[in-house]
C-alpha cells in the first residue's frame, strides 16, 4: 500500500506541483525577471506560506478519506470504492483539486513567477473540463442516484460555507 501512495504522489502531484512548474521555470530562466523570489520581509511571502500549509492539510485530509472512508485513492486508476462525503467533501465536492490550487498558488507567490501562475489557470480550465466530461459522468454511473444528489447539493469549487447533511 506504501508503494502504490508513493507511485500516485510521484506521478499525479509530482507532476503537477514539480515536474511542470520546473520544466517552465526551466524554459524561462534566462528571461529578466521571470523569477523574482519572496523573503520574510514581503507580504507575498506569507500569503504563499499560508496557501502551501493550507493546500498541505487540506490535501493529506483527503488523501486520508479517501483511504479510509472510500477504500480508495485520488488516482484515476485506483479510484474509491465508496463516495466520500465527509470532512471537507461536505463543503466542496473536489477539495483535493481545491489543495493543488492553493499550492500552485503559494509556488507561483513564493517564486514569483507569473509563469507558474498560468501554469495555475491552465490546469484550472483542464480540471474543469476534466470533471465536466470523464469524471462526473464516471461518479454518476458509480454511485447512481447518491452523487447525484450529492451533486445537487454541494458546490463544485467554491466551497460552501455550512456542509451538507447527506443524511438531513
Amino acid at each position: 500500500m506504501i508503494l502504490q501512495w508513493v507511485k500516485h504522489i510521484l506521478i499525479l502531484p509530482g507532476t503537477i506541483l514539480v515536474y511542470i512548474p520546473g520544466a517552465i521555470l526551466w524554459l524561462v530562466a534566462d528571461r529578466p525577471g521571470a523569477i523574482a523570489p519572496a523573503g520574510p520581509g514581503q507580504v507575498r511571502f506569507w500569503i504563499g506560506i499560508a496557501l502551501a500549509m493550507t493546500g498541505l492539510v487540506l490535501s493529506t485530509w483527503c488523501a486520508r478519506l479517501f483511504v479510509t472512508l472510500g477504500r480508495g485513492t485520488a488516482a484515476p486508476w485506483a479510484p474509491p470504492a465508496r463516495l466520500v462525503i465527509h470532512g471537507p467533501y461536505r463543503h466542496v465536492r473536489n477539495p483535493m483539486i481545491t489543495s493543488v490550487l492553493f499550492l500552485l498558488g503559494a509556488e507561483s507567490l513564493l517564486l514569483g513567477s507569473w509563469h507558474l501562475a498560468g501554469w495555475m489557470a491552465v490546469f484550472s480550465l483542464l480540471k474543469t473540463l476534466y470533471f465536466l466530461r470523464f469524471e462526473e459522468p464516471s461518479l454518476e454511473r458509480r454511485f447512481g442516484d447518491r452523487y447525484r444528489r450529492y451533486k445537487a447539493n454541494v458546490p463544485r469549487w467554491i466551497p460552501g460555507l455550512r456542509p451538507w447533511d447527506p443524511g438531513g
